[in-house]
Parts: structure tokens; C-alpha cells; sequence
């Protein structure tokens, strides 16, 4: 803070030497005070848009949806260039992915807006974009976009053909009755073929041939037809602006100057700078220092009005106040709070702790910081006798996990502890005395650790999941006997067109939460497209296994797994702990025992000295002496040793296809 202070003195000086002294004093040398100048003279030096040019009926809010890898982005880089908001040069690619995993990884994570400005038939229009991730794993970032849209864009590649995410990414749409433009990408490639896209989006969407748009993203062929298509489709926002503020929140950032920065979409009335408003969620009052719209980067204007999305700055600060889901009207003026959105359900979860115990609070901050800009993120405190205090966190995937902790190692530069992720049982306690304690009969048990004793428990119940799997026809047996050995029901098999197949089938979560996925798509050579949607509970055998090291438990290592599957489970478990864990110096016995029933263990043999290299003939008694006395060594030195397990070593061992 005493560099944001510095850094206030000095555009306190250059304001009062007059305008001539900015263009002449250098900001400045040290990085952190340039980057507080920067932002205080962007905020200051910009010259303030005029919103009021463009009533309700100019605007259109509108999202791009589509399964992973069909040119999302590279269309809303095209739509950016096309609009004249962003400069066309060959470096424009993923513009709006700005996290640094998302252009690691070539994948959207999170979704992100910009406002596009576009003349069509003389008249002038605001076409406010969002642009979203196509993984299924952050669908929740999908379904969170559309509620600040009134149409979306819906794209297929013209190459592969609707895949699982489009089809959950269209009913998403549909369902909240969205205007749908379908639109073909990437017909410049060689095995493009669009006529049998356009059969197929008939056929499954009940949308006529003649509505799709064929375009080529990349090449920027028919792009502009799309945003004609975008003014004449979509509806413009059911809105007024003499109506009282009532203002969306949709996403929310966090700046350490600035405090929370909230992505706003208006649903009635106008805000501007000195404006009093009060959050719906907190109760809390604040003044506005700052609204703008996103181009993509933040452009201040003098007012946001109806209908209009973009940021405001409220001085905010802290992490909890700017939620998403929260509505916002002017302090006097109370409304009836927006629904919000439904909250993300978790489908793995895991511990978190710090490496260090020391770490603690400054993994904390992070983690507030992190899940107010990914809010499907469920936090739960945890401890454990191991590993210390920490977190158990809920995730929608598994990608999502290994995303979330991406971010937390390059944005926050936090080093963590994973534990083995598990799926959310339920279990039916017949034991009054257990009922009384918890207080219900039913229990969740997100942890390992709290999992109840057989004796007294009725039944336990298995999340299961109604998933599904586009393929080519050819790949069909494989698949069928991938899912039959995941203990998965079949329940609909039909033809999208002579070469594509859709299956839907019931499949208990904790099957495909690790790794399903790649085992899919290695046996279809990359073409399958997998989607799950919650399904409800089944009964299941269920039992606990834990994972010994020299007959200590690894907490965090246990695992519930189906009583069927319990062997086969346990002896994968300890050979790929045995490939995972570095050889010591003292023998270590690698167990799986469920209670006290060891059913599956493998041995990593200890480094040893050659002892008796220097024996060169001699009695037999010399040899067997030094061998004795070695082996006392090793006795002693593994009941005092400590097993150290790699930190990455917890996703890696429960991978079911080694990496041989």
C-alpha cells in the first residue's frame, strides 16, 4: 500500500504542475508504482464514452456456445476486429482468454465479455459479447453467461459435427428460451463438411437448413453475415430505463487497489459515478467510483443505462461483498432482488492444505480471492492429523480441479497439498444414536475419514450421473464394453446421421470422475465426445479402503470404493504407489486393507550396500555377519523412518492407465 500511496503523490504533483507536466515527467522507474500510475491515469486520462446513444432497442446481448476446440474464441477474435474494437494483426489469437492456463492449456476456463460497437443500415448498435468455455466441467461458467443474454451463437465445427457439449450447450439455451443462431466454423478445411452438419442440427435441434450461417473463423470468410444475423435474430432486451436501478451481478474480480470489480448486466433504470446503492445479498451501502463497459479492456463512461452490460468499481473491499448472483438497486430505491443463479453442485471433492503450516493464511486469502472469480468452487474448512488445517473443496471435474490449482500456483504463487479426489456418498444411519448425533438419518460424506461403520448404517447411496457419448459408428463395441466395465446402464442408442452414433447412459460418478474421459477418447481415437448431467442416488455396496505405508495409514490416500471392485481397486492402488514413491534406504510394505483385512500389497525393496564387496574368499561366518548386522540396520532404521509421498503423486497414482 505504500506504493499506491507513492504513487497517488505523485499524480497529486502532476496535477497540480498543470496539463504540460504529464507529458513531460517520466512515470515511476519501479514496476509496482508504474503498474498503480497506469491504472490511475487509464481510469483518469481516458475520455468518457456517451452510452445514452444507444437506447434499449440498439442493443444485443448475446453469448458464443459450442463444444471444446470449435473456434470459439478464434469467432470472437474475427467480431472484435470486424467491430474495429480491437486492431487487425496476425497476433490476435485468444484475446479474451487472458488467464495464463487458458493459453497454456488452448482452452477457455473462464467466460469473458467485451462490447462491441457495429452500424447496420445506417443505424448505430451495441452488441455486448460473452464469450464462453466449452469443456463440460465449466458449464457452469456457460449457464451463469446466459442470464445476461437474450440469443447465442451456437457453433459447430464443420469437420467433427455435433459432439455431447453441443447438444447440453443447446438445451441449455433453449431451455432459457434464447434466440439460437447456428453457425458451421472452419469450412476452409480440407474434410469440412457442412451439408451433413446442417442435416445433422435439423435433425436433433429441429433447426431448417436455411438458418445456418457456413463461415470460417479463422479466415474471416461469411463473419460478418453472423453479426447481421445477431441484429435481425436476437431480441433486443426486455428493459427501461425509467424503470429503478436493478442491476445483475455475473462475474466479479478482485484488484488489490481497487477492491472488487463487479460485471454488471442492467435490468432497469441507469448508474453512474456518485451514485448511493445497496447491495441485495450484504445489505451494505456504497457510493460508485467508476461504471464502464468492457472493450475488451475497461473503458469508463459517464453512465451505464438499461439493457447495457459492463463493470462498476464501488470501493468494495472485501472479497465477500461482490457475489455473483447479487442484484444491486439505489439506496431509497428497494427492488424485488433478481433469482440469481442456482448454485453449482460439486461432483469431486478434495482436501487442500498448505505445504507449510505457516502458509495458512496467505492460502486463505487466496483461496477468497480465487472463488469470488470462480464461484462454483464450494469450500468447506477441514483438518487433518497429517496434513493440518486446511480446506475440503468441491469441484465440477476433475479438469476443473487441476485448473483451479493451476491458478492458484501462477496467480497467487501458492504451493498446495491435493488429496485424492472422491465423490459425495450418502449413507441411511440405522443407529438412533448415530441420528441424534447428526441430527437427520440421511448424511452426506464428502470425506474418507467420516465415513460410517457398516454396523450401523441401513444402506449407502452412490451419486450417479446420465451420460452422454456422440462417437462414428465404428468405435461402437469398444465403447459399449468401456461403459459396461464402468458398471454403467445403457438407456437410449440413437443415429444422428448414417456415421454418427448418440448413447446415453446411467453411470455411477465415481466411475468416470478420474479418468473415463481419456479413456474414451483413447479408444476412438480422439473422435468420442463425452457430457454428464446429475442423475440422483442408487444403492451401492460400499466399503472403505485405506492405503498402508509400513502399517501407517495415508490419510489422505483413502478411498470409498464399491465392494465389487475393492481388490482390483487396492492391487491398482499399490502398484502405481509403488511406480509413485521414491526407494528409501529401509524396505517399505505398500498395503490396501479394508478394516483390518489386508487385501493387496507390493513391496519397494530398499538401497542396498554391497556389504561383503570386500569379503575376497574366507568363511562363510564373515559374510553372514555382515549381512546380519545390515539387516538389523535396515530393521531399525524403518521403524524410525518416514515415508515421504510426492506432492503430485495422489492425481498420478489414481490414473487407472499407466503411463508405460
Amino acid at each position: 500500500m505504500a506504493l499506491a500511496g507513492r504513487a497517488a503523490v505523485w499524480w497529486a504533483r502532476l496535477r497540480s504542475a498543470g496539463p504540460a507536466a504529464g507529458s513531460l515527467c517520466p512515470p515511476p522507474r519501479l514496476p509496482a508504482v508504474r503498474a498503480v500510475w497506469g491504472r490511475l491515469y487509464s481510469s483518469r486520462g481516458q475520455e468518457k464514452l456517451d452510452m445514452s446513444m444507444y437506447p434499449v432497442e440498439s442493443i444485443r446481448n448475446f453469448s458464443i456456445i459450442a463444444h471444446v476446440d470449435h473456434g470459439k474464441s478464434t469467432l470472437a477474435d474475427r467480431l472484435l476486429e470486424i467491430t474495429g474494437t480491437i486492431a487487425v494483426t496476425d497476433h490476435n489469437k485468444q484475446v479474451l482468454d487472458k488467464l495464463q492456463v487458458e493459453r497454456e492449456r488452448g482452452i477457455t476456463v473462464k467466460a469473458q465479455s467485451a462490447s462491441l460497437f457495429y452500424n447496420h443500415k445506417g443505424v448505430n448498435y451495441l452488441l455486448n459479447l460473452i464469450d464462453t468455455p466449452g469443456h463440460v466441467d465449466f458449464s457452469y461458467e456457460v449457464s451463469r453467461s446466459l442470464s445476461a443474454c437474450q440469443g447465442v451463437i451456437l457453433v459447430v465445427d464443420a469437420n467433427e459435427g455435433i459432439q455431447a457439449q453441443t447438444v447440453a450447450n443447446f438445451y441449455l439455451a433453449f431451455e432459457a428460451q434464447l434466440a439460437i443462431i447456428p453457425v458451421i466454423n472452419k469450412i476452409d478445411l480440407k474434410n469440412a463438411d457442412p451439408e451433413r452438419v446442417e442435416k445433422q442440427i435439423e435433425k436433433l435441434f429441429d433447426i431448417p437448413v436455411d438458418e445456418c450461417v457456413r463461415i470460417s473463423a479463422k479466415q474471416g470468410t461469411n463473419v460478418e453475415k453472423v453479426l447481421q444475423k445477431v441484429i435481425e435474430k436476437i431480441p433486443p432486451p426486455h428493459c427501461n430505463t425509467a424503470d429503478p436501478l436493478k442491476a445483475l451481478v455475473f462475474d466479479s474480480t478482485f484488484d488489490h487497489y481497487r477492491g472488487a470489480i463487479a460485471n454488471i448486466a442492467l435490468f432497469g433504470g441507469e448508474i453512474q459515478k456518485g451514485h448511493k446503492i445497496v447491495s441485495a445479498h450484504t445489505k451494505k451501502r456504497y457510493e460508485v467510483n467508476e461504471v464502464g463497459i468492457l472493450t475488451p479492456n475497461e473503458q469508463p463512461t459517464h453512465k451505464l443505462y438499461a439493457g447495457q452490460v459492463g463493470y462498476l468499481i464501488a470501493g468494495m473491499k472485501e472479497v465477500t461483498e461482490a457475489q455473483i448472483g447479487d442484484t444491486l438497486f439505489l439506496y431509497k430505491q428497494p427492488v424485488e432482488p433478481l433469482p440469481g443463479f442456482k448454485s453449482a453442485k460439486p461432483m469431486v471433492f478434495a482436501g487442500m492444505y498448505p505445504v507449510d503450516q505457516t502458509e495458512y493464511n496467505n492460502l486463505k486469502s487466496a483461496l477468497e480471492r480465487l472463488t469470488l472469480n470462480d464461484s462454483s468452487v464450494n469450500v468447506h474448512r477441514d483438518s487433518s492429523l497429517a496434513l493440518g488445517a486446511g480446506w475440503r473443496l468441491g469441484f465440477l471435474g476433475l479438469l476443473h480441479m487441476e485448473v483451479f490449482n493451476q491458478r492458484l500456483e501462477q496467480e497467487y504463487n501458492m504451493s498446495v497439498i491435493l488429496t485424492a479426489p472422491t465423490v459425495p456418498y450418502k449413507a441411511v444411519l440405522s443407529s438412533a444414536k448415530l441420528v441424534k448425533e447428526y441430527g437427520k438419518e440421511e448424511i452426506t460424506i464428502i470425506n474418507p475419514a467420516q465415513f460410517p461403520d457398516k454396523l450401523s448404517v441401513s444402506e449407502y447411496l452412490e451419486p450417479t450421473v446420465l451420460g452422454t457419448i456422440v462417437t462414428p459408428q465404428e468405435y461402437i463395441g469398444k465403447i459399449i464394453t468401456l461403459c459396461q466395465d464402468r458398471r454403467a446402464v445403457q438407456k437410449d442408442m440413437l443415429y444422428i446421421d448414417e456415421n454418427r452414433v448418440m448413447l446415453k447412459y446411467l453411470f455411477p460418478l465415481n466411475e468416470i470422475v478420474v479418468d473415463f474421459y481419456d479413456a474414451l477418447k483413447s479408444l476412438s481415437s480422439g473422435y468420442a465426445s463425452f457430457d454428464y448431467e446429475d442423475a440422483g442416488y442408487q444403492t451401492a455396496d460400499l466399503v472403505k479402503m485405506d492405503i498402508l505405508l509400513n502399517g501407517n495409514p495415508v490419510e489422505e490416500l483413502a478411498t470409498i470404493v464399491h465392494n465389487d471392485k475393492a481388490y482390483a481397486t487396492g492391487k491398482f492402488l499399490c502398484e502405481r504407489l509403488k511406480d509413485a514413491i521414491p526407494r528409501q534406504l529401509f524396505e517399505i510394505a505398500i498395503q490396501a486393507a479394508i478394516g483390518k483385512k489386508i487385501i493387496a500389497r507390493e513391496t519397494l525393496k530398499a538401497y542396498r550396500k554391497n556389504v561383503v564387496a570386500k569379503c575376497y574368499g574366507g568363511d562363510i561366518t564373515r559374510r553372514m555377519k555382515l549381512l546380519k548386522r545390515q539387516a538389523e540396520g535396515k530393521k531399525l532404521m524403518r521403524k524410525i523412518g518416514n515415508v515421504e509421498v510426492p506432492r503430485d503423486a495422489f492425481i498420478r497414482v489414481l490414473k487407472r492407465q499407466t503411463d508405460r
